[in-house]
């Protein structure tokens, strides 16, 4: 039982905020959501049983994923698809001829991937399968699965295999998924994902951050990189937008 501004928050009601979390950050786990909603984990597996039931998430160890992660999902399960399909016509901008490109996973990511234009001739090096996969639909992109062991919670390749690949790379852009940025940076929930994050970072020349407005201002447990680290922030929003005026002078540029 929740009290939140002084009332009480209905199961119904506590199961839509879980949704609402899933979808945003694509994956929660169990205990982030205990703690963010003041109830015991007993009582979040048991949302998450029932919301699984109904086929409205994707229950893993420890937690949940968005239905919209699985390479099955229609552009009807994408949450915030008309967003993601803005902030990837602005990302592909940045893309050119000749580039070699890492990225990672996620729902956004995905989105650019979909809406590659054919032309381009350009080398993909990414952690995620999934990705890999939609890239590959593009006859003049070459694509590299950086391979290791694939983390159920992310689906994305992790651990120190991985991390020793990423380092041997030079690459002109990284396209990262986000999962938190506030004005301290970049936050993720997952250790090993962070590590993969902070080397696809170090090996690249100016790293893109595209996201949807409302990651903006949220924070998880872990640090990936400082706000200004970034080159590129790319959000669904027009560039002077006032949830934006915090990060104007902190990165290089804001799409």
């Amino acid at each position: 039982m929740i009290v939140t501004e002084n009332r009480i928050m209905l199961k119904k009601e506590r199961q839509a905020l879980i949704i609402k979390q899933i979808n945003l950050h694509n994956k929660v786990l169990s205990s982030d959501l205990s703690l963010e909603l003041n109830v015991s984990e007993d009582t979040i597996r048991r949302d998450l049983n029932e919301l699984a039931q109904e086929d409205k998430i994707v229950k893993v160890h420890g937690g949940a994923l968005s239905k919209s992660y699985n390479f099955t999902a229609t552009q009807a399960e994408t949450y915030a698809y008309d967003e993601k399909n803005t902030i990837a016509q602005k990302t592909i901008t940045l893309i050119q001829d000749g580039m070699t490109i890492l990225c990672s996973g996620g729902t956004t990511i995905r989105t650019i991937a979909n809406l590659l234009p054919e032309n381009l001739n350009v080398t993909f090096f990414t952690v995620s399968p999934l990705i890999a996969l939609e890239l590959a639909e593009h006859p003049n992109t070459e694509v590299i699965l950086l391979g290791g062991k694939l983390s159920n919670s992310s689906k994305i390749s992790v651990g120190g295999e991985v991390v020793t690949k990423i380092n041997e790379i030079k690459a002109d852009l990284c396209i990262l998924g986000i999962n938190g940025f506030d004005q301290d940076g970049v936050s993720d929930s997952d250790y090993e994902i962070v590590q993969v994050k902070k080397a696809m970072i170090k090996a690249s020349k100016q790293v893109v951050t595209p996201m949807i407005s409302e990651k903006l201002n949220s924070t998880l447990r872990l640090q990936v990189c400082a706000v200004d680290e970034i080159d590129y922030l790319i959000t669904e929003l027009p560039p002077e937008h006032p949830l934006l005026m915090a990060y104007k002078n902190r990165v290089r540029q804001i799409l």
